[in-house]
């Protein structure tokens, strides 16, 4: 929003302020000033004047030698280039010794002829090409007939001025209109506010006999109104008018349009000018389009139109979409004599949708789907009426064609002077509270404590009892608001258990060489379930993007697998990766997915790598367990884990365990089955998912510091022939029961299944650990107890001693 401050100074006293000084106290107030634009920055010297002679240049067809007259007792000599010049002409002219945004002018020759100076466009001045007056785009400016020879073209110009740039919030739209800063500045000031005086003489002819209005869409209008002024004679605005709307950015095109432009600016209330004799009905009415219908835009543009889009039309087609823009075959032109000017309340939200629909934005819609002041909408109009009869020689006929059931009733808010001030941490005093609400011109009154304010209809942000808070708040000023330490009962920070296990569990991931990976928790329908430790009700998106984000995840590792995938295509040696992560399994009881933290990892390429050693190890089955077991021991739950061989969908079959603990799957890992290792492109890959959460969960012993130990232990190896179906776990359980609490550890070494092995048989050898933490061990104990492990290991597995 662009605020020129000589328009503003109409309104409120702002004199005594520099506009910097003026900016800065906007800003405090909670409006940002983002920009301040010195019109008048670079130009000095600049005189009107009036060419009394003009005529061809000997030496070049486009330039002409004109007699410019100050006021002086001599004409001075311009050559021109500009097609538009013409004698009678008050034009705009840098005499030698003027500066312009270009620089500074200097008496010259051009093509042998003196030029005391140039006469100046207004881009010239350095006014944007596209706020010029279409008549004078190409050409210079001609100022009105009765300026002034010999004046200040600076001040003739209005370039005297300063204009803010607002950078504006959403929810203050009030201030998209030069009376509703005006009212902001008005208050920050403490200042009066002069809002412009309405008043011109009506004809006894009425509105309502030429015209009728019918809105069959009332929610999405439920306030429309019309004026009708005869008698208009379109023309060039005049000079001041010219002068507001470019100040402003906006371009002058003729009286009707610039007047219903200028409204807009002043009251922030989107008007409409059609040609009265164009609507052909003398009709209009409001409605929703039908699919398909068809208008052209003042744009020039053929638009398709949809059934939720709101219309304006003349009874048999469409003339306008409503709050957005106006059609081509309505619009004012140099013909119109008779204007209807609509000034209506149009809903929000369905201008909004309109504006998407057809891709097109607008000044009138940006200022609707904020929302507009109700109760401008017909002072507006009235305003509109007076100007073109002021400016456009119309005749205003009687009264105003009205459509109205829309509600008008100010937003209530009751709040209580201790909320507010236990809400700004400080002490304002209720006569100070009401005090600043009228400033702002709010309806304030006190009642049982209570601050009863009404919002101004205007001000569509004030709802609750917090925009009453932040109103005072700023006018107060931030800046006085006093700093405090908040007075709250403290803790010492930390994590928690579950916070610090995952810490715990990241930590040893990547100092094991593991990077972490993020992945979407949207997959396909086919991927949602694979290698899924738990199945459950799947949860898919009423309006996924793509079938490949359609689903929520009930296993992080498809996902995980096609990160590998990624890497190993662009040869990268090793790909280690892990991702903690939710799974979404079922519904709970409030409709919502379950959520459970999951951990996942992929590891394939090469492991180990060193050159000079000759050293070469690829990532395997044993690789993996490790750094599963390194965490589990972290964890605390090393002792009651157990691996299971098992069979997984999508896992190699004799390669796969089970993650047992205490007795309950907590989770897999093992390689991915060949056919599918091919598919993907991929080496020898192994995956792991987890039930993080369970682990997390799990209650561990505390941490129980040993003393370094003071007595020797004994080591005793054994080779035994077992079942080939036997698993090692299982030898391992029988002997460490049977051992007792002298067996300290017990580690499988080798495993044999080649010659001179018994078909169905394999040979595997355990190193067995016994050590008493009191005293020496004799061997006469250690026989004992290895003897026990013997037979137990006989008894329970069937096995054979090599």
């Amino acid at each position: 929003m662009y605020v020129s401050l000589k328009w503003l100074a109409q309104y409120v006293d702002i004199s005594g302020f520099e506009p910097a000084e003026l900016a800065e106290k906007i800003t405090r107030a909670g409006i940002e000033v983002d920009g301040i634009i010195d019109l008048s920055a670079g130009l000095k010297k600049l005189m009107v004047g009036e060419v009394k002679e003009k005529e061809k240049h000997p030496e070049a067809d486009k330039l002409n030698i004109c007699q410019v007259d100050f006021g002086e007792e001599e004409y001075s000599q311009i050559v021109c280039g500009a097609p538009n010049v013409a004698v009678g002409q008050k034009v705009i002219v840098a005499r030698p010794g003027a500066h312009l945004p270009g620089g500074k002018i200097k008496k010259a020759k051009l093509r042998g002829q003196v030029s005391n100076g140039m006469i100046c466009s207004l881009q010239e001045l350095g006014i944007e090409g596209k706020v010029v007056p279409k008549a004078y785009a190409e050409g210079i400016y001609v100022l009105p007939s009765d300026t002034p020879v010999g004046s200040d073209a600076v001040e003739v110009l209005g370039l005297d001025d300063v204009v803010l740039e607002l950078g504006l919030t959403p929810n203050r739209s009030d201030a998209m209109s030069m009376l509703g800063v005006a009212y902001e500045v008005a208050a920050i000031l403490d200042r009066e506010i002069h809002l412009p005086e309405i008043k011109y003489e009506a004809t006894t002819k009425k509105a309502a006999d030429v015209l009728n209005v019918r809105v069959e869409a009332l929610e999405q209008n439920p306030l429309y109104a019309a004026k009708v002024v005869g008698n208009v004679k379109i023309a060039e605005s005049p000079l001041w008018l010219q002068q507001a709307l470019m100040a402003v950015g906006v371009r002058p095109l003729n009286n009707v349009v610039d007047i219903t432009n200028y409204i807009l600016m002043e009251y922030g209330q989107p008007l409409h000018a059609f040609d009265y004799d164009a609507l052909k009905t003398g009709e209009i009415v409001v409605r929703l389009a039908t699919e398909g219908e068809n208008i052209k835009t003042l744009d020039g543009k053929d638009r398709t139109l949809k059934a939720s889009n709101l219309v304006i039309t003349n009874g048999e087609e469409p003339v306008a979409v409503a709050g957005v823009m106006g059609g081509f075959d309505s619009e004012v032109t140099d013909k119109t004599t008779t204007v209807v000017i609509e000034s209506a309340y149009f809903e929000g939200l369905s201008v909004r949708y309109t504006s998407k629909d057809l891709g097109l934005r607008s000044d009138a819609s940006a200022r609707f789907e904020k929302g507009i002041d109700p109760n401008r909408v017909l002072p507006a109009a009235e305003r509109a009426a007076q100007l073109m009869a002021e400016i456009a020689g119309g005749t205003v006929l009687e009264g105003t064609v009205l459509v109205d059931e829309l509600d008008k009733t100010p937003a209530r808010v009751a709040v209580s002077p201790d909320f507010i001030n236990s809400r700004l941490g400080m002490k304002i005093s209720l006569n100070e509270m009401v005090s600043i609400l009228k400033r702002l011109r709010f309806d304030v009154e006190t009642a049982n404590g209570l601050l009863i304010v009404d919002a101004p209809t205007r001000r569509q942000d004030i709802k609750i009892e917090e925009d009453i808070v932040e109103e005072i708040a700023r006018m107060y000023g931030y800046d006085e608001i006093p700093k405090t330490i908040p007075v709250a009962e403290t803790s010492v920070g930390g994590l928690t258990p579950y916070q610090e296990k995952r810490r715990v569990t990241r930590h040893h991931l990547e100092g094991s060489g593991l990077f972490q990976a993020l992945t979407y928790s949207l997959t396909s329908d086919e991927l949602a379930q694979k290698y899924a430790l738990k199945t459950e009700e799947t949860t898919r998106l009423m309006m996924p993007m793509s079938e490949a984000h359609s689903t929520l995840r009930q296993s992080l590792l498809p996902h995980l697998i096609e990160a590998a995938v990624h890497n190993v295509s662009r040869q990268i040696p090793l790909v280690a990766l892990y991702e903690i992560g939710s799974v979404f399994l079922g519904k709970g009881e409030d409709g919502l997915p379950n959520e459970e933290e999951h951990l996942s990892i992929v590891m394939t390429g090469k492991w180990l790598e060193n050159a000079w050693q000759g050293e070469h190890k690829q990532v395997d089955f044993f690789v993996l367990k490790g750094v599963i077991e390194g965490l589990l021991e972290k964890l605390g739950l090393s002792a009651r884990i157990q691996y299971v061989a098992s069979k997984q969908e999508g896992m190699h079959p004799g390669r796969t365990a089970s993650i047992v603990l205490d007795g309950e799957v907590v989770g897999f890992f093992g390689q991915l089955h060949p056919k599918e290792q091919k598919a993907l492109g991929l080496k020898e890959t192994y995956v792991a998912e987890l039930n993080f959460k369970q682990l997390a969960g799990a209650e561990v012993e505390p941490l129980v510091c040993q003393p370094i130990p003071r007595f020797p232990s004994i080591s005793r190896d054994i080779a035994l022939v077992v079942d080939r179906t036997l698993e090692a776990g299982t030898i391992e359980a029988i002997i460490r029961e049977a051992g007792g609490t002298l067996l300290k550890s017990v580690h499988v070494f080798d495993l044999y299944e080649g010659a001179n092995m018994p078909e169905g048989k394999k040979s595997l050898a355990f190193t067995l650990t016994y050590f008493n933490p009191e005293k020496t061990l004799t061997d006469e104990e250690v026989v004992a107890v290895h003897d026990e492990v013997m037979a137990a290991l006989k008894e329970q597995a069937n096995v054979e001693v090599r």
